[in-house]
């Protein structure tokens, strides 16, 4: 597709550069998306069409807090890791 992504066990949670350049894309939970969208209006928007009403969600970098970002990441993350794995972190933490 011609931008990087970020995978967990071959499964992507997080893109740069879509739809374009200053984005990322992060694959979050509809519920997830709903309140990162209330949070920072206008820093997360949902991706148009089937992909957006399922909680991908496009992130404007330039205007998202470290700490947004951060739990975004980490939020998409836990939505595709296996199960196994988000318990090894939990148990980490």
């Amino acid at each position: 597709m011609g931008h990087p992504d970020f995978r967990v066990h071959g499964k992507i949670f997080a893109t740069l550069g879509y739809p374009k350049e200053g984005y990322a894309m992060v694959k979050l939970s509809p519920e997830q998306q709903h309140l990162f969208m209330q949070a920072e209006p206008g820093t997360f928007v949902a991706v148009k069409g089937t992909w957006g009403r399922r909680g991908s969600t496009n992130v404007l970098l330039k205007s998202a807090t470290k700490p947004k970002l951060e739990a975004a990441l980490e939020a998409a993350w836990r939505s595709v890791a296996p199960k196994t794995l988000v318990k090894q972190l939990n148990q980490e933490r």
